[in-house]
């Protein structure tokens, strides 16, 4: 019988089953739902009084993207810091409660799928491309006045190297990579639906530029980056 006392020598460690959020995108969703929730509780009266009410409208104004601050910049030549930081603010800040949870469930979601393959900080500067991604087709595509904001453009783009990543796993396992574009296909079907119901929302560029941007920089961020995937590509030719 052996001594239970005795000391048992280094033990193999298994990977763990459950794969964990990257900590850089966990981060981004502790601030955006914090802020949300300061919204939520100056809207009831429990933060900053009366003035409380305005602080969501007045922090739109204020971090939102709209194509007329990079026209001005351009323009004029001034090329002033909080007009460039509405490139990246935009996402932290959202028109509504459910707009908040929706973007915030989808960002630790498609943050937890890209992550067990990306490193957490190829992740997370997945997010600020895509962010910038979007501001940039908002700025080419949209009217000068449409605005954006909420993090849909680089959840979007999280959705681009989903697909990416799919498409690959597809094609390693000899399935339809067609199929990797199932995802993005049902959710632009369901944005045209509504926007026949109830008129077209005027930031889609900025989705369409999250998600074109992700799928871009997904093979540059990938294990191998973009050389692993021209290997790949002249080994199908």
């Amino acid at each position: 019988m052996s001594d239970p006392n005795s000391n048992p020598g280094p033990q193999p460690r298994g990977e763990s089953p459950v794969n964990p959020i990257p900590p850089l995108i966990l981060a981004i969703f502790v601030v955006m739902a914090g802020i949300e929730a300061v919204f939520q509780l100056g809207n009831r009266g429990i933060l900053g009084g009366a003035d409380a009410v305005g602080w969501r409208t007045a922090a739109l104004m204020d971090y939102a993207f709209q194509g007329q601050f990079p026209a001005y910049m351009m323009e004029t030549g001034q090329w002033r810091p909080e007009y460039l930081l509405r490139f990246l603010s935009y996402p932290f800040v959202h028109a509504s409660f459910t707009q908040a949870a929706f973007a915030c469930v989808m960002l630790l979601a498609l943050g937890k799928y890209v992550g067990e393959v990306l490193a957490p900080l190829s992740v997370f500067i997945l997010f600020v491309l895509c962010t910038i991604g979007g501001a940039v087709a908002m700025w080419a595509l949209a009217v000068p006045e449409a605005w954006l904001y909420g993090a849909f453009p680089p959840v979007y783009g999280l959705i681009g190297a989903f697909t990416y990543l799919l498409w690959v796993r597809l094609g390693i396992v000899g399935g339809p990579q067609i199929m990797a574009f199932q995802l993005i296909a049902v959710l632009a079907a369901i944005q045209f639906i509504f926007g026949i119901l109830f008129g077209f929302a005027q930031d889609w560029p900025g989705d369409l530029g999250g998600f074109v941007t992700g799928l871009i920089f997904a093979p540059v961020l990938a294990p191998g980056g973009f050389t692993a995937l021209m290997a790949r590509l002249r080994k199908r030719g």
